[in-house]
């Protein structure tokens, strides 16, 4: 039996006393944590230590190395075009409630020859998941492999499918033990996982949304922009161009908060339509990755001529879905009504994010089922006029017996007053040149 060549008490005190883990100390633990070496409460302990002491950037940069060195890298460079080799951007959020813009975003960037490979997840709790919302499209299928995402990058030039298990292993152990050690909330670790899977996926430049609010993981301002310039500085370490934008989520993004509904409004986007905000943030995000990709265009004109629209219906049809089959609708419905006139004060993210989830539109664990039609229609935004009597937003379920429930995480959620201060969508940004 080989010897180690660290002792896992030791890495954990040199982190409890407030100490600089080294380069080798930080390679070995991951990877003898992986193997099974390290174990479960040992690997507990030092996420608590880096919690409370915190990791500088050498530190953060080696860890997140050593994640991505417990799996397999994608190779993205290799992607060719109609005639000519495709630069890549990936998009990456945080995480809110209303969330579509993954949808329309990346047909709207391969719309400008730039190749997107989307490796998205599920959602959890009160925020929605990429592909769940996509597999309310019948036939359309999230698992894609290697071969074929290379395959469909050239020909479409978007692709938005599940990441694959070989992917920064590490990373999936130690996230489901942060989960129940309640060191999530830790700004190195946050910023390890997320960019050690980025990375790990090859793509050229990445953008990053991270959401600032009720609705989002970051509530604090300050906090968020020290999670953006931890994981831009991540990427710039790994060579990869990677910028931030500090987004606004008091509110839920859109009309529409679910599964089936979103895709529905996601359509109207790439339409040339949809909510105002939806568009922004699609249209902005869009921008910086062009420009990090070396074109500089405004993606707005794709979604008016319809060329963004030709690359989703394409993209959809690519991985088994009909983009023109007719979305599941849910079997019941419940109305909420305003009790007064006035105008539209507040209209809380979390707690319509925890009513859609309630309703069956997310998931407690894992392994639950989802509901392609549950969810929430917004029939006002904060800064609108409302009439007493007038409907605010409509609860869909096919399970009637969630209402009650759902509507319990709403008591509070909402206020109508007199007066409205409207706050931008985008509230600053990390990285940009």
């Amino acid at each position: 039996m080989a010897t180690e060549p660290f002792a896992a008490v030791d890495v954990i005190r040199t982190k409890r006393d407030g100490g600089q883990l080294s380069p080798e100390q930080i390679d070995w633990v991951i990877d003898a944590y992986t193997r099974g070496v390290v174990a479960d409460e040992q690997m507990s302990a030092l996420a608590m230590a880096i919690f409370l002491n915190g990791m500088d950037r050498e530190e953060i940069s080696r860890w997140t190395t050593a994640m991505i060195n417990s799996g397999e890298r994608l190779d993205f460079s290799s992607i060719v075009g109609p005639g000519k080799k495709l630069a890549t951007a990936d998009k990456h959020s945080t995480g809110g409630v209303g969330d579509k813009i993954t949808l329309p975003l990346a047909p709207l960037v391969a719309a400008y020859n730039v190749a997107v490979p989307q490796l998205s997840g599920r959602g959890l709790g009160h925020t929605g998941g990429t592909l769940d919302k996509l597999e309310s499209i019948p036939g359309w299928q999230a698992n894609l492999s290697n071969e074929r995402t290379l395959e469909l990058l050239g020909s479409t030039g978007a692709v938005i499918c599940a990441a694959g298990s070989g992917l920064a292993p590490a990373d999936k152990k130690l996230y489901a033990l942060r989960d129940v050690t309640s060191t999530v909330e830790a700004i190195p670790l946050i910023a390890s996982s997320i960019m050690s899977k980025k990375i790990a996926e090859g793509t050229g430049s990445l953008v990053l949304d991270v959401k600032v609010g009720s609705g989002a993981f970051m509530k604090d301002a300050a906090a968020a922009r020290e999670l953006a310039e931890t994981m831009v500085a991540l990427g710039e370490d790994a060579g990869v161009d990677t910028r931030a934008l500090l987004t606004n989520m008091e509110t839920p993004l859109g009309l529409t908060v679910g599964n089936a509904c979103e895709v529905e409004e996601s359509v109207e986007v790439l339409a040339g339509g949809g909510p105002a905000d939806v568009v922004e943030l699609t249209v902005e995000l869009a921008r910086e990755m062009l420009l990090a990709s070396g074109v500089d265009e405004d993606p707005s004109e794709a979604l008016k001529d319809g060329r963004a629209m030709d690359v989703w219906k394409r993209m959809i049809r690519d991985q088994g879905g009909d983009p023109d089959a007719k979305l599941p609708q849910p079997k019941e419905t419940h109305t909420v009504l305003a009790e007064k006139t006035g105008v539209l004060t507040r209209l809380d993210a979390l707690g319509v994010g925890v009513a859609s989830w309630r309703l069956g539109a997310g998931r407690a664990r894992k392994e639950d089922q989802v509901q392609a039609a549950a969810g929430i229609r917004l029939h006002a935004k904060p800064g609108d006029t409302v009439t007493s009597g007038q409907p605010l937003m409509t609860l869909m379920t096919d399970t009637p017996e969630r209402f009650d429930f759902a509507l319990e995480s709403l008591e509070n959620a909402y206020a109508v007053g007199e007066t409205f201060q409207q706050q931008p969508l985008i509230l600053g940004r990390v990285g940009t040149k």
